[in-house]
């Protein structure tokens, strides 16, 4: 089953009256969304009890919740102490994760600062097999990691590098973010092909079995001669000039018969444009035109 949702509330979600996450389940529901994406972004800092408040109405209306761990994890960094850290910051996301009833927690691999990309890697694929380690004491390795790929060239997350990494254990599946994807290689992602290529990739390395059920961030990214810039809403002007259009992928999504849990990242719109794109591929989930008049934008 394919789901959609947005990462966080959107601006229309507060401008009703609404403040609060768990009042964001029925809210989705009601708009025909089924999953969420709750941002640790700048820190891990949620009490338990609201965790299982979220939690609790989420599981109400079958909205599959998702966090993303800290922005600033790096498993790339030189220092034993601050990868320690990077370490600590994802067991704490995965923990209220857990108290959530979710399972799928989407992170950064690492930045170069500098280093040689080869020995980032390398120091990269050591610290998650020190991770995964830890994880397993802590009976925490029934979760999902979601390794993400990254829009900048300074970071490690290219299509293949997140793959090779999502080998070393079953927990691992790829976060594949098509807005980063398209900055990181200057506008490239346009037709059906460039997306089954990069899809390609996935099945290739890991199998059918995690290449089906990947994590997928969508959205219209600015991007300059360095990558990712900042994201756009579908309905920004500019955005058409960058894309990438998700046309195409909804395309490759249906024939290749993939479940991923699909989420918007557009600035302020994240709801509605993950509304748009559940249209999108419904669209192309019918093989008759008439068919296709049935669906009704409003409804989705």
């Amino acid at each position: 089953m394919i789901r959609f949702g947005p990462a966080g509330n959107s601006k229309s979600f507060y401008n009703e009256g609404l403040k609060h996450t768990h009042q964001a389940p029925k809210w989705l529901k009601e708009r025909g969304l089924n999953a969420f994406e709750y941002s640790f972004g700048r820190g891990v800092r949620m009490s338990d009890e609201t965790a299982k408040t979220i939690g609790r109405e989420m599981k109400e209306y079958d909205i599959e919740m998702s966090v993303h761990a800290p922005y600033y994890i790096n498993l790339a960094n030189e220092d034993d102490k601050k990868a320690q850290n990077s370490f600590n910051y994802i067991i704490q996301s995965l923990e209220k994760l857990k108290l959530m009833g979710g399972i799928r927690c989407i992170m950064h691999s690492g930045s170069l600062s500098g280093a040689d990309r080869k020995d980032a890697l390398t120091r990269v694929y050591k610290r998650m097999d020190e991770l995964l380690n830890i994880l397993n004491k802590k009976d925490l390795d029934s979760m999902i990691l979601c390794p993400e790929t990254m829009g900048k060239y300074s970071q490690i997350g290219t299509v293949e590098e997140i793959c090779a990494l999502c080998t070393l254990h079953p927990m691992l599946i790829p976060c594949l973010d098509f807005g980063h994807i398209n900055s990181y290689m200057q506008g490239a992602l346009k037709t059906k092909d460039d997306y089954k290529r990069q899809i390609d990739i996935v099945f290739e390395m890991l199998k059918e079995e995690k290449a089906k059920y990947i994590h997928i961030h969508f959205s219209k990214i600015k991007y300059g001669p360095a990558g990712e810039i900042h994201h756009f809403n579908f309905s920004d002007p500019e955005s058409d000039q960058y894309g990438p259009s998700f046309e195409p992928l909804a395309e490759v999504l249906h024939e290749y018969k993939m479940s991923p849990v699909i989420i918007s990242e557009s600035t302020d719109h994240m709801a509605e444009d993950a509304m748009t794109m559940k249209y999108i591929y419904m669209k192309n989930s019918f093989d008759k035109a008439e068919d296709c008049d049935k669906i009704e934008k409003s409804e989705v």
